[in-house]
């Protein structure tokens, strides 16, 4: 497929390389320049420099064809505007980005049903997993650079407390999955190699935390 993307935000960015590590073709739209020029370093894409509200910059994105428009800025107004117009531009599928939910109604009218709501959608996945929900996802990432990861205690770290784990900074235990119960961990707490521990963790300290505990929690199918 031919995706493009409108804001090189963190989370457009992320998605652009998941899109190309699929073997799709991505074209990023964004207003900053240098942004762009960062961009073109790393990835395999075309770029775009413009606002993605306008038809024109649409349309030169758009090229001959393209199979969908992910509205990705941090702006949920534009990407309100920019799904519309990308209607209007020819694109088959338009997925604006909404944080704010008051704004949910008003996609609903405009008939955007297609919709990335990433606060609420990570809100609802961290709750099944602290509830033991046996199909909750335990790799889960926030769209500003923040995972959530869960991890199964390495048999080194029986007995020891949560403290004893020595992480490191933005990083934060948020949880227990012990057998079938889910508790939320202290640090006087002691862990044990049947656990599954939920942590936030900042995406530049992630290869750390993965170094400490190894291999992360099986996500069931």
């Amino acid at each position: 497929m031919r995706i493009v993307i409108a804001g090189a935000s963190r989370f457009g960015i992320s998605t652009a390389r998941a899109l190309i590590d699929g073997g799709h073709e991505v074209v990023i739209i964004d207003k900053d320049p240098a942004q762009l020029e960062a961009i073109e370093e790393d990835l395999d894409v075309g770029l775009v420099h413009g606002d993605a509200s306008l038809p024109t910059i649409q349309r030169d994105a758009f090229g001959d064809h393209a199979d969908a428009l992910l509205l990705l800025t941090n702006q949920d107004d534009v990407n309100i505007l920019a799904a519309v117009v990308g209607r209007s531009v020819g694109f088959d599928r338009v997925i604006p980005q909404i944080v704010r939910s008051e704004l949910l109604a008003v996609c609903e009218e405009l008939g955007l049903n297609d919709l990335i709501t990433p606060h609420a959608t990570v809100a609802r996945s961290i709750v099944r997993v602290l509830e033991g929900n046996s199909d909750a996802a335990l790799d889960l990432r926030y769209y500003k650079g923040i995972q959530v990861l869960g991890y199964d205690v390495p048999e080194r770290f029986d007995g020891q407390a949560l403290s004893d784990l020595d992480l490191p900074d933005r990083t934060r235990v948020i949880g227990i999955i012990r057998g079938e119960s889910e508790d939320f961990l202290f640090d006087a707490e002691r862990l044990c190699t049947k656990d599954h521990i939920i942590l936030v963790v900042d995406d530049a300290h992630a290869a750390q935390v993965d170094e400490l505990l190894g291999a992360k929690a099986d996500t069931p199918d």
